[in-house]
């Protein structure tokens, strides 16, 4: 009960902080002109979210995006585009995971396959 009381406690907290640190960060880059500094802070931000969407929807991904015996999501220091990048090049995409690749993918053109990051394994396979 105490973990589930925990988890509730960061969700709130996330909920109502990362609207102001969104605001400040954009207030900040106005009046100094860093562009620099915002570049580096949404990247930042962004991966950190990918990375945690990773981790904590990967019994989801797992069961909707890749078939069995894919690269399976949840390492928590891989994005979903590498894991999805490492299943198309075995592919084991999914219809529903081969669509997001192809959203990611007219976003920036390769990208899943520019995110693979061949440093990290999950040898789980699906």
């Amino acid at each position: 009960m105490t973990e589930i009381l925990l988890l509730l406690i960061a969700f709130i907290l996330l909920i109502i902080l990362l609207p102001v640190v969104i605001i400040y960060m954009l207030l900040k880059y106005l009046l100094t002109g860093k562009k620099r500094m915002i570049t580096v802070w949404a990247c930042r931000t962004a991966r950190s979210i990918d990375v945690f969407a990773n981790v904590e929807a990967s019994e989801l991904f797992n069961d909707i995006l890749i078939k069995s015996g894919g690269y399976k999501f949840g390492n928590k220091q891989e994005t979903i585009s590498s894991v999805l990048g490492k299943n198309q090049v075995l592919k084991t995409l999914t219809k529903v995971g081969n669509g997001l690749r192809i959203i990611l993918d007219w976003i920036e053109p390769n990208h899943c396959l520019l995110s693979i990051n061949d440093d990290l394994t999950n040898t789980t396979k699906q």
